[in-house]
């Protein structure tokens, strides 16, 4: 992924591997480097004084490449920058390292609603002032993922619990990734490639929920359907060398 433009805003902070990030492995989980990428972005937009309380960002897309695995990484160094900006959504990337060698990159595009209708709302020219245009690029919201689970495809259910629902309403971001690493699997060790998450529509408490899931050799492809619909698409690509396993048996 491309670095920042020269003269770009770059926010930075350090945080703690805590004991719920990682796995029994020692391995930081896919969900909780999504919520360091979703904690770094609240935080930048909190220090740039640009939280106005009348919009929120909603998570699109998430595009994570694990370069080297966190494998008993106990801080990472976290770093986040403008990717660029579409009329009602922006890219932000994100790096983070950790002291062991692990190391990510990451691209989430958002886009900007209303709090009160939940309806797209334009970027401000105050967040181009202070990121600058990400080098020019324009962002797409285009969600590329196909949103059909194959008939073969494992599953299972995945019940959404209260713990789930964040301010907003509705099932966060970071915990769809949760289901991700159910889907995975303890067996596949540090993972390290190339992952991916599109939402194509909120979950919510008391959805029924359908965790579908198909392996093809390096490719895990992991489908959340409510009402028989693609909530969330998820695909993963592996490393070559490095494993991929379906935990859930099919039910």
């Amino acid at each position: 992924m491309l670095p920042p433009a020269d003269g770009a805003r770059v926010f930075r902070s350090r945080r703690r591997v805590r004991l719920s990030d990682a796995d029994a492995a020692g391995r930081l989980r896919l969900d909780a480097a999504a919520r360091y990428i979703q904690d770094v972005a609240t935080d930048d937009v909190a220090d740039a004084r640009l939280d106005d309380g009348d919009n929120v960002w909603i998570v699109r897309r998430t595009e994570i490449e694990v370069r080297a695995p966190f494998q008993g990484d106990q801080f990472v160094e976290l770093a986040t920058w403008s990717g660029g900006f579409g009329p009602r959504w922006a890219a932000r990337r994100t790096r983070i390292d950790g002291d062991r060698a692990g190391r990510l990159e990451a691209e989430t595009t958002w886009v900007l609603v209303n709090g009160r209708t939940m309806r797209p709302a334009l970027v401000p020219e105050t967040y181009r002032h202070v990121y600058g245009d990400g080098a020019g690029r324009r962002v797409s919201v285009k969600l590329q993922l196909a949103p059909d689970a194959p008939a073969g495809a494992s599953r299972a259910p995945w019940p959404v619990r209260a713990s789930d629902v964040d301010i907003l309403g509705h099932v966060n971001n970071a915990v769809y990734w949760q289901a991700v690493e159910e889907a995975l699997g303890a067996e596949t060790g540090g993972f390290a490639g190339r992952a991916v998450l599109e939402h194509r529509r909120p979950v919510d408490r008391g959805d029924q929920v359908e965790l579908c899931a198909e392996l093809t050799g390096r490719e895990l492809r992991v489908w959340l359907l409510t009402d028989g619909a693609a909530a969330a698409v998820a695909e993963l690509v592996s490393d070559p060398g490095a494993s991929l396993g379906i935990a859930r048996p099919v039910v």
